[in-house]
């Protein structure tokens, strides 16, 4: 028989008591006769609607964080089941507001709400999830002191308009031809690495450890989101299809500022000219991403991404997680960064 994996483990164990704490915050949706936008955060949250199920509910990996995180520096993981719910909702909210923004058709294989609902109906979805997050948070009270509950709800609202900043850079890329490094670090730190390393450091604070301690932890989630970034740029380009399940051409037929991409057209090479003379067809892509790794756009991002991936383990170590939890930790970085091309 196969043993279990610490991660598995730690995810059976935590995830029952999860679910039920975001039914718990999420019924309150239902407040007021408005049990139907209760309806389109449980379909959000895959609970619900058309091929509902684990798939639909994604992996849940940042409340999973927190929960590990408590529990990694001695802490007991019960006690940020508040943060680690809200960090569910977050996320969520951000996925709602994203696919409006992108008019993306589908979200884990389900259309999306908007597409479902409409896209009034989605924002205001999306606002409500904001706002019981913000109420899954407070409820740190009755689990942890009043001092690490305002201290996680700072940490909270700081990572939201982190979250916002991120995307509005995102955004506005699209209408520039070409962006610099410093830039796209910009975003990514928003996007991708802020809500990381807010759920790394929220279960810390919950486990009251020392503050250096705490900073060990989100640093560890912001280069471990850096990292995972700088990866999924390199398979946007030359992953495995079957592997990644996506096209590894949209993002250059899409004219996506990935990692690869600002570093090729900084070269001011082959790639650069092709890049500005207009958008890269289908029929291109496989020939301009031979090209930009030529120009290095792929060596430079492997070596980033492994540069960051030392960084992130380093800041783990200094942490010094415990026990299985710990265990569990080292593992899942392990499977985010080891990822298949």
């Amino acid at each position: 028989m196969n043993k279990t994996s610490p991660f598995s483990a730690f995810t059976e164990k935590t995830r029952p008591a999860l679910r039920e704490e975001l039914s718990r915050v999420v019924a309150r949706a239902a407040e007021g006769g408005s049990r139907f936008l209760q309806e389109m955060i449980t379909y959000q949250l895959g609970w619900t609607g058309e091929n509902a199920g684990p798939k639909a509910e994604g992996k849940q990996i940042r409340p999973l964080l927190v929960l590990l995180a408590t529990e990694a520096a001695g802490g007991e993981w019960q006690a940020a089941l508040p943060a680690a719910a809200a960090v569910e909702l977050i996320h969520n909210f951000s996925l709602i507001h994203d696919d409006i923004e992108d008019q993306g058709d589908l979200r884990r294989g389900r259309p999306t709400v908007w597409k479902n609902w409409g896209e009034a109906q989605a924002i205001n979805t999306g606002d409500a999830m904001f706002a019981l997050a913000n109420l899954s948070l407070v409820n740190l009270e009755k689990t942890v002191s009043n001092e690490i509950t305002l201290k996680a709800s700072r940490l909270f609202h700081k990572t939201c308009l982190h979250l916002t900043q991120g995307q509005h850079l995102d955004i506005d890329f699209e209408s520039h031809s070409a962006i610099t490094l410093e830039e796209y670090w910009e975003m990514v730190g928003g996007k991708t690495a802020g809500l990381l390393a807010f759920s790394l450091e929220v279960g810390a604070l919950c486990a009251s450890v020392p503050a250096e301690i705490q900073n060990c932890y989100r640093d560890f989630g912001f280069n471990l989101g850096l990292a995972f970034q700088a990866q999924d740029d390199i398979l946007g380009i030359w992953g495995n299809q079957e592997q990644i399940g996506k096209s590894n051409t949209s993002d250059l037929v899409t004219g996506k500022k990935t990692l690869p991409v600002v570093y090729g057209l900084e070269q001011e090479k082959e790639f650069f000219k092709r890049w500005s003379a207009g958008p890269i067809t289908a029929n291109e892509a496989a020939e301009m991403s031979g090209i930009l790794e030529e120009e290095g756009g792929l060596a430079y991002t492997q070596k980033t991404a492994s540069h960051l991936t030392d960084l992130a383990l380093s800041a783990l170590d200094n942490a010094q997680p415990q026990g299985e939890a710990g265990d569990a930790l080292r593992e899942l970085t392990g499977r985010l960064l080891k990822r298949q091309t």
